[in-house]
């Protein structure tokens, strides 16, 4: 059965149905003291996939207390899907006394599952942090299917040369265009960040940026203020996942973006496709 966090209804709902399996009914609640309980009401399985977006403190609690509660209703196997792997930024310390966050969070969530399946992680090798098998799943195809059927020869442009295959992998399936990056400088004593464009020309082509995420939109901002001074004639905004923080979405808005879409990884107005497909493959 699948079994839903309360951040991941919809991935969850979507996953059900491109697997076939049946979706448990779960109950979420809060004490008055502010401890969390998740609560599953109808879960008969030998096996449970225990899906959940840690995008909080308590969605990580959330996912831990539901590895439990499928363990404790008898199920054998349980997989762990984290559309959206909380902390996955911070793979390292950076400086002394600094935790390595994403592998203390890994270690939790290992000891609850005996697999875990997470969704583009901003570093593949984060999955190297669980004790149990850990495996990556790349959606970045399923952004291209939101996207127009008629762009004007399309450029799948990357923030930085990190995301390139992310840039690759939505152009291939969209089927047409090239690809490039812009150089990305960050100021880390200010935290800000100014991007660089290639040699690319853009003028009266369609440009569509891809990321794995988008947190506070200041450098996809930057993106789409460059390229809109160099002729673009439409700018997409697509990534993985669409963490919009505070005012970001309207950072993009104001820069000229034509349109923004994400996946359900990150549940927003803007998930205009579902990445549950690319589990469903991999379960």
């Amino acid at each position: 059965m699948i079994v839903s966090g309360s951040t991941s209804q919809a991935f969850a709902a979507a996953l059900a149905d491109a697997t076939g399996r049946d979706l448990a009914a779960v109950e979420y609640d809060r004490f008055p003291d502010g401890e969390l309980q998740a609560t599953l009401t109808d879960f008969a399985a030998d096996d449970a996939v225990v899906v959940g977006s840690t995008v909080s403190s308590d969605a990580h609690v959330e996912l831990l207390q539901l590895q439990d509660a499928v363990r404790e209703a008898g199920a054998n196997e349980v997989t762990t899907v984290l559309p959206y792997m909380g902390y996955a930024r911070q793979d390292a310390a950076f400086s002394d006394g600094e935790p390595v966050s994403a592998r203390a969070v890994a270690r939790a969530v290992s000891t609850g599952t005996d697999r875990v399946l997470t969704v583009n992680p901003h570093e593949t090798a984060v999955c190297d942090f669980f004790t149990v098998p850990a495996e990556p799943v790349d959606a970045a195809g399923r952004l291209a299917d939101p996207l127009p059927a008629d762009l004007a020869d399309p450029l799948f442009l990357s923030p930085d040369e990190g995301a390139i295959d992310l840039a690759a992998t939505t152009r291939d399936a969209y089927g047409r265009g090239s690809t490039d990056y812009f150089e990305k400088e960050r100021d880390y004593d200010t935290g800000a960040v100014t991007v660089e464009p290639s040699d690319a020309a853009v003028a009266d082509r369609d440009v569509v940026l891809v990321d794995d995420i988008v947190a506070t939109g200041s450098t996809m901002s930057e993106a789409i203020a460059v390229l809109t001074d160099r002729g673009a004639a439409r700018v997409f905004v697509t990534c993985v996942h669409p963490m919009l923080a505070a005012d970001a979405r309207t950072k993009l808005e104001r820069a000229g973006t034509t349109a923004i879409f994400g996946t359900d990884t990150i549940e927003r107005p803007v998930s205009a496709v579902s990445a549950a497909p690319a589990v469903a493959d991999r379960l």
